[in-house]
């Protein structure tokens, strides 16, 4: 009996410990690169692409996250050119989570990006790029895709969430281009359609997050939502209701909210998130936006999960790739 006991001791003993290691490995730090609108000169920036994703490699982030824009506006929007980027995306060593640009699709119709249907050009960035529920990368991770939690939404297979030591990531589909809120009724019907998967999916990230006690809540996508003061508020401003998301959401979380996105190719980290009266800045959201265009160049972030501002951010900023200074 004593020995029992004594092995029955040391068993519980090494299920306390092995708990407290996971514990702790829950809340370890980390860090993710992000990046985006790039490569717009082809094929000269073919070089200066593959060089990035030779330091990204190097520097063996947890993922990266790639915001939109694969490349210019005046590039052809063909079905090589997405297999080319979808082998790009998978020469990354870690996993790579894609958010879709206006470039890929809503600008297609331009005669120099090869005057295509963008609904069309929608169909195939979806059946290219998210035919699985795997991230890309030579290491993958998987995803939640909200095609596959609720039928309504079967087709919005680009919206996805995971979840890294206790902070949600979660991946939404807003494009430049006024979230393609313009042109024609064919593209305001597309746009009514996917704003409101994005808004179901917004909430149901803040609920997520709050349900599951996690930390907090990174969310990335593509557009320049802050580009003037009155997205938030015009009637004709397709991002006004995705802003007042935002803004009720996180004023009720209270935890830190990261917004990561592209489309205006200026580094710049700022608080420009407001309340839903937009009369105060809401101090628990940042919002950085990436380099991109001439600036083939990437940000790292790292989240330390025990401090009480989690978030820490530092500009890869290859100086190979730089236009101004030369190199």
């Amino acid at each position: 009996m004593k020995s029992f006991n004594t092995l029955k001791a040391l068993f519980s003993g090494l299920l306390i410990a092995c708990s407290l290691t996971a514990s702790a490995q829950s809340l370890e730090a980390f860090k993710f690169i992000a990046l985006g609108d790039v490569p717009y000169s082809i094929p000269e920036d073919y070089v200066r692409y593959e060089r990035l994703i030779a330091v990204i490699n190097k520097s063996n982030p947890s993922f990266s996250l790639f915001i939109g824009d694969t490349k210019s506006g005046s590039t052809p929007c063909s079905d090589e050119y997405n297999q080319k980027v979808k082998g790009y995306f998978n020469q990354f060593t870690s996993p790579l989570i894609y958010s879709i640009g206006d470039n890929e699709w809503t600008d297609c119709h331009r005669p120099l990006a090869g005057s295509y249907d963008p609904l069309e050009r929608l169909d195939n960035l979806r059946s290219t790029f998210f035919n699985t529920q795997k991230s890309f990368g030579k290491q993958q991770i998987s995803l939640i895709r909200q095609a596959d939690t609720d039928p309504k939404y079967k087709k919005f297979v680009e919206n996805a969430y995971w979840v890294k030591n206790h902070f949600l990531f979660v991946s939404l589909h807003i494009p430049g281009s006024n979230n393609n809120f313009e042109r024609n009724d064919q593209a305001k019907a597309e746009y009514f359609e996917r704003n409101q998967a994005n808004l179901d999916w917004i909430q149901r990230a803040f609920d997520l997050a709050s349900t599951k006690g996690y930390l907090g809540i990174v969310f990335c996508y593509q557009a320049d939502m802050f580009y003037t003061p009155t997205q938030a508020t015009n009637a004709d401003s397709g991002y006004r209701d995705t802003l007042h998301a935002f803004s009720k959401n996180a004023q009720e979380f209270k935890k830190p909210v990261l917004l990561i996105h592209g489309d205006s190719h200026r580094l710049i980290l700022d608080q420009p998130l407001k309340t839903v009266d937009q009369k105060n800045i809401l101090e628990n959201v940042l919002r950085l936006e990436l380099m991109g265009a001439e600036q083939v160049q990437a940000v790292m972030i790292g989240i330390n999960p025990k401090s009480e501002q989690p978030f820490s951010f530092t500009p890869i900023l290859l100086r190979q790739n730089m236009g101004t200074p030369k190199p």
